[in-house]
């Protein structure tokens, strides 16, 4: 597999680290945090200006008309930054299916006014169960050529500042549908919750809440798997850039910091720390890419995903613990950068599931495989994409 960016993609990359490194200066960075919605408004505002909230919105929205590799490779941008912006929940979980499922009327109304930073969106994040089936908190009833949503979601991303979610309903046909609520609907109610992380979570109450016919996205379920899908790589590639950027940060303090008259990056288990660390992300990076391109090119990703989220998991657990390590007292402090990454990388690892979620889901899918498969015929046993 060649996973060499293209030019274009290369652009996107340098345009984004420009922008970001030349903003996100550590006094932006406290005034984002001690502000409600920890949203760095202005950066959002520099970002569209820039037209990088556009880069998988059709063009005819006034997007760039890129794909999700481009999107990706921003959002690895974003995690190497720590950036505190909604990129996850607006350009993912709310843009993401309104490009691919929403109608014309639903792009103009809702992808225009993200590209232009006028608006953000969020989405719920899609859940399967153990057979990979869909799982909602919330149900929809028809009601005349309306439909009405009742139901709860947990930890919405972004959803105190979303003009649009997008949420997933089943029908009582036992189907699963995607619908775009209006955050100003009468009987929506997002209360803010707690986190060690501080990210901006809410769970959301839908009580009676009535949607136009025009509020249903295509797909179904199938939309949802797909969502499922791509928010788990999404997670991986901003897992990537925080992962990246924390060996950085350390690699540059242990050949600085002299304690004993020497640098502490002399020493030979601090270097295998970071040699470690060093695996660990390329191991992250590749199974994170690879899903990434079947992602693209319309292939099967159940598994792929999977070991990419567990990599991102695992991995990035160690990388941030080994970077907090290295930096001694000074990975404590608020001060410093590192504690961000830390902090996003223990988000990062556990939504939608840890290593061991993953694991399980993994061994599931091959068991189901192998007791379905032909003895007759091996190549039911090759993994996937063999």
């Amino acid at each position: 597999m060649d996973f060499r960016f293209s030019d274009e993609q290369q652009d996107i990359r340098e345009l984004a680290r420009g922008i970001l490194e030349k903003e996100l200066t550590r006094e932006r960075l406290r005034a984002a945090e001690a502000t409600d919605d920890r949203i760095d408004t202005a950066l959002w505002k520099t970002l569209a200006a820039a037209n990088l909230l556009g880069v998988a919105v059709p063009e005819a929205q006034g997007g760039m008309g890129q794909g999700l590799l481009e999107l990706l490779v921003l959002l690895e941008e974003i995690g190497r930054a720590v950036a505190p912006i909604p990129a996850l929940p607006a350009l993912v979980l709310g843009g993401l299916p309104i490009a691919r499922f929403g109608n014309e009327a639903q792009r103009e109304a809702w992808l225009r006014p993200l590209v232009a930073g006028a608006a953000i969106l969020s989405g719920c994040l899609p859940a399967l169960g153990p057979a990979g089936e869909p799982r909602c908190g919330t149900r929809a009833f028809a009601d005349g050529g309306a439909f009405v949503l009742e139901g709860f979601e947990r930890l919405v991303p972004g959803a105190g500042a979303a003009a649009c979610i997008v949420v997933p309903a089943s029908n009582p046909e036992g189907g699963v549908e995607l619908f775009l609520v209006d955050r100003n609907s009468p009987g929506v109610r997002a209360t803010a919750q707690r986190i060690s992380t501080h990210e901006p979570l809410f769970d959301l109450a839908l009580e009676g809440v009535r949607t136009g016919p025009d509020a249903r996205l295509a797909g179904g379920a199938d939309a949802l798997r797909w969502l499922h899908d791509v928010a788990l790589v999404a997670l991986c590639a901003l897992q990537v850039g925080v992962s990246e950027r924390a060996i950085e940060i350390t690699a540059q303090y242990v050949r600085e910091r002299k304690p004993f008259g020497v640098p502490i990056g002399s020493f030979q288990a601090v270097q295998h720390r970071l040699a470690d660390c060093w695996i660990d992300l390329e191991a992250m990076r590749w199974t994170c890419w690879r899903a990434a391109s079947r992602l693209a090119d319309g292939l099967d990703v159940s598994r792929a995903a999977v070991v990419a989220k567990f990599w991102a998991a695992e991995a990035g657990s160690r990388i941030a613990n080994a970077a907090q390590h290295l930096h001694g007292g000074l990975g404590a402090d608020l001060d410093y950068p590192i504690h961000r990454h830390f902090l996003w990388s223990k988000s990062l690892e556990l939504s939608l599931g840890g290593a061991s979620p993953q694991l399980a889901r993994l061994g599931r899918d091959l068991a189901r495989g192998l007791a379905g498969a032909a003895s007759s015929d091996p190549s039911n046993l090759l993994p996937e994409g063999a």
